[in-house]
């Protein structure tokens, strides 16, 4: 079975890999012909519909000549085949290492402050006696987003232990969801967030540790991580009272984006709100959500 889903993110390579890709494009030390390029990238379009422009064929050089360089195969070609032949830890390895993930704690903050200030004291007046709510993060990443929402929702639902509150965080990349699921991150990936916020949700490390912070088990508790293609089978039914998917969709074509949308609206509750990346748009793409300005949504 091919691995789940996620995420390439919006596609922003670091200083140290953009280094590492000039240098391997000047003298490539394995053949990477444009054959070999679109073996791979029609593997990654039909089983995750992500689509790799030719802009991106450095990039995956890079990425997976370390494969090569290991010794395990000689050349690309013996990659791909062992890819096309269903090697499953060579096809977990290619969907991994192509994934870019770029996510922060409370990133584009304008939507948790949303949350907090619209779509929570909506619920809490629609749900009455039903004390139940129900979140999925489609394409958690290494979990700094649900952990926000989780945050989130544990600072502005009153009487919050008077609730069922479940998260659902799925991404397509195992090492991710494994990250996310540990809740530990170097303690430069909270900066900026209020002390205060820090001293309630984070434990800081010690010793060798002391550079790493660790989320607090209240928020564990609220989320289960899980490995998701977004293009196969939901196990899940919903409903899901709002959502995040957000620089998801981007590098999906239209035709695959008007199908996920048109899945997402069937698995929300009416009206719920859905969330979306800053360079996203439902425009063209759905009409079965009303748009509420800076990429927020609500099924209509």
């Amino acid at each position: 079975m091919i691995p789940p889903f996620l995420v390439l993110t919006e596609s922003r390579v670091g200083d140290e890999e953009l280094k590492t890709i000039m240098a391997e494009q000047k003298n490539r030390e394995f053949e990477f012909s444009d054959a070999n390029f679109e073996r791979i990238r029609q593997f990654v379009s039909e089983h995750t519909g992500i689509v790799l422009s030719n802009a991106k064929k450095d990039m995956v050089y890079g990425r997976l000549s370390k494969r090569i360089r290991k010794g395990r195969f000689s050349s690309f070609d013996e990659f791909c085949h062992a890819v096309e032949t269903g090697d499953h830890e060579e096809q977990d390895f290619l969907i991994n290492a192509i994934t870019t993930n770029l996510t922060a704690f409370f990133r584009e903050n304008h939507h948790f402050e949303y949350l907090a200030n619209t779509v929570i004291p909506d619920l809490v007046k629609k749900k009455g006696n039903n004390k139940r709510i129900r979140v999925w993060s489609a394409g958690c990443s290494t979990g700094e987003e649900p952990y926000s929402i989780a945050i989130t929702l544990r600072e502005s639902l009153p009487n919050f232990d008077q609730w069922d509150v479940k998260i659902l965080a799925t991404d397509l990349d195992a090492n991710v969801v494994a990250h996310g699921k540990r809740g530990v991150y170097r303690d430069d990936r909270i900066t900026g967030l209020p002390e205060a916020r820090i001293k309630r949700w984070f434990k800081r490390g010690r010793g060798e540790s002391a550079d790493m912070v660790k989320v607090s088990p209240e928020l564990q508790q609220m989320i289960t991580f899980k490995r998701l293609n977004l293009l196969h089978e939901w196990p899940m039914s919903g409903p899901f009272d709002f959502m995040f998917c957000r620089n998801v969709v981007i590098y999906f074509d239209k035709d695959t984006q008007r199908v996920l949308f048109d899945r997402y609206a069937d698995i929300l509750a009416p009206e719920a709100h859905l969330f979306i990346g800053h360079s996203e748009t439902l425009f063209k793409v759905s009409t079965r959500f009303d748009s509420f300005g800076n990429t927020i949504y609500r099924k209509n």
